[in-house]
């Protein structure tokens, strides 16, 4: 137990280094004391809770949750928003991925583009101002079925329009009625073409949807599969998808009904390419970005404070190991 003297020193030495600004050889020319023995007695603050050091992001960001989730998943970067309940928590996301993707990006690059709300909130916060001479390409075709405003398409010439690059189509639907009808467009060279273009991009933003929820639930209702291909799909257990290629909780692609007629990029090639970024907002959606993470598709994870709380809650449950994936 420290004295009351003790006690009286270390809350003066705090007050001088952290209230009063003055350096440490300062502090210790007044007190006559050792440069070291100022450090000291700094850090015995800290420990006996005299001094406590809170770090307020500007951006919303929460670091602690961004550097656990970067060690556990063995991720490259990690962008959390600090939004808690927040009904604008889909805009703090966008507003970091956005941030991320402008300090990431380099002029002459390729960047690939998924769909999905959450990627659509990232391409409104980009900042219209041009002047990158950037290429932005469409990792998956047009999904009629679902809101044009979130699709790969639309989000392709948004953001092209705000970076000031070019863009390219993919002029294909992400969802066919059948796999003959798949067969038939990729045998298409101008499908050709844009999905081998869209393997070459530097970097691709995907969105991670999770089954059964929001986007995700509508690509499976657009397919309307018969009750036997239905029950084949949800015997594999899906826990989410990336460019409307599905997986399970552990990462696994689920082929079959499903996978044979979504044209996009797979898992593998979208795993080739050198730097990959999800973005999803919403704790409801943990079961199927821990299935993207542990899918080694991922490099980078934005997402919000809820999201990763129940990821870093749920992965030590997994019917896997919890050993992060492999990387790239």
């Amino acid at each position: 137990m420290p004295t009351a003297r003790d006690q009286h020193l270390l809350v003066k030495v705090a007050r001088m280094y952290y209230e009063e600004g003055r350096s440490q050889q300062e502090i210790a020319h007044a007190l006559s004391v050792s440069r070291p023995n100022v450090s000291r007695m700094l850090a015995a603050a800290r420990e006996r809770g005299i001094v406590e050091i809170s770090i307020h992001d500007p951006a919303g960001r929460d670091l602690s949750l961004e550097s656990e989730l970067r060690a556990r998943f063995g991720l490259r970067d990690c962008r959390v928003a600090d939004a808690p309940g927040s009904d604008r928590t889909l805009a703090h996301v966008g507003d970091l991925g956005a941030r991320w993707l402008l300090e990431t990006m380099r002029p002459e690059q390729r960047v690939g583009v998924s769909w999905g709300r959450t990627l659509q909130a990232v391409v409104q916060h980009v900042p219209d101002n041009g002047g990158l001479n950037v290429e932005v390409l469409p990792l998956v075709g047009g999904l009629s079925s679902v809101d044009s405003e979130i699709t790969g398409e639309e989000l392709v010439r948004d953001l092209a329009a705000r970076l000031g690059g070019r863009f390219r189509h993919l002029h294909a639907p992400a969802l066919l009625t059948t796999p003959a009808s798949r067969q038939i467009l990729l045998a298409e060279p101008s499908v050709q073409d844009a999905l081998e273009a869209a393997e070459q991009v530097a970097i691709a933003l995907v969105g991670i949807g999770s089954h059964g929820v929001g986007s995700s639930a509508a690509i499976i209702d657009a397919l309307a599969l018969d009750p036997r291909e239905r029950e084949e799909f949800d015997n594999r257990q899906p826990a989410g998808d990336l460019c409307a290629r599905f997986f399970d909780v552990d990462g696994r692609t689920i082929p079959g009904p499903v996978d044979e007629r979504v044209l996009a990029v797979s898992l593998e090639q979208l795993s080739r390419i050198p730097l990959v970024a999800g973005v999803a907002a919403g704790a409801e959606k943990a079961r199927g970005v821990l299935g993207a993470l542990r899918s080694g598709a991922l490099d980078v994870l934005i997402s919000d404070s809820s999201l990763a709380r129940a990821l870093l809650s749920a992965q030590g449950t997994s019917a896997k190991s919890s050993s992060a994936p492999a990387t790239r």
